[in-house]
């Protein structure tokens, strides 16, 4: 009689986590978590189990994945909480590299006009008033920023903005977002700044020098990405 070694279910404290084997037939594994989950569930107690799934490397189809989620919420009381694989589709890793580089761009954005990023933003030149750039990570400007700067566009609250000269008309960093400050502070000589969301979730704006503590690890150059 064959042994199921394909298979391997596993209890946790938060539910079941379910190891599929990554070297053996797509069809062969669905009949073999078929028949170990209808084993196990003679076991189980009557309550809403959650159930984590890793496939290692194996790559799911979107039919796949969904042929394997509807057979384990065909058992009685599990609910399927995650479908994890150590590998991801060619889009998926240019997406990951886009969101994760540094794109620079060489150029004065003028008013009415928009320079968006997926990844972080290095701009060589101003941000004229009516200008505004966004970056889904960090945002660093050479020059003067009289604009618009929304970082952390995605959600991304350690995001940063920071400028030679920080004269915005506003700053967002994910959905915080500060006012245009009042003329006697624009008036004044702000250089080499930086802003970010404080332990209070409000922008801060303040020396460049703080990022070192605040955010150790803001830069990538060391060792690569």
């Amino acid at each position: 009689m064959k042994k199921f070694q394909n298979v391997t279910i596993k209890g946790t404290k938060d539910g079941l986590t379910l190891h599929l084997d990554d070297s053996c037939s797509y069809e062969e594994l669905k009949k073999e978590l078929d028949h170990k989950l209808t084993e196990s569930a003679r076991s189980r107690e009557d309550r809403l189990i959650s159930v984590k799934v890793q496939v290692g490397n194996r790559l799911l189809t979107n039919e796949q994945e969904e042929e394997l989620r509807e057979l384990i919420r065909h058992k009685k009381n599990l609910v399927v909480d995650s479908i994890s694989s150590n590998v991801i589709t060619k889009e998926e890793a240019v997406k990951l590299k886009e969101e994760n580089e540094i794109v620079s761009v060489a150029r004065i954005i003028r008013s009415g006009q928009v320079l968006q990023v997926p990844g972080d933003l290095l701009l060589v030149g101003d941000v004229n008033p009516g200008g505004t750039v966004i970056a889904g990570g960090n945002i660093f400007i050479m020059g003067t920023l009289k604009g618009i700067a929304h970082a952390g566009f995605y959600g991304d609250k350690e995001a940063i903005v920071a400028a030679s000269i920080m004269k915005p008309s506003q700053i967002r960093i994910s959905d915080c977002i500060t006012r245009a400050p009042d003329k006697a502070q624009d008036d004044e000589k702000r250089e080499m700044e930086c802003a970010y969301i404080n332990d209070q979730e409000q922008i801060t704006v303040d020396r460049l020098q703080v990022l070192m503590h605040l955010r150790p690890n803001i830069s990538r150059l060391e060792g690569g990405y």
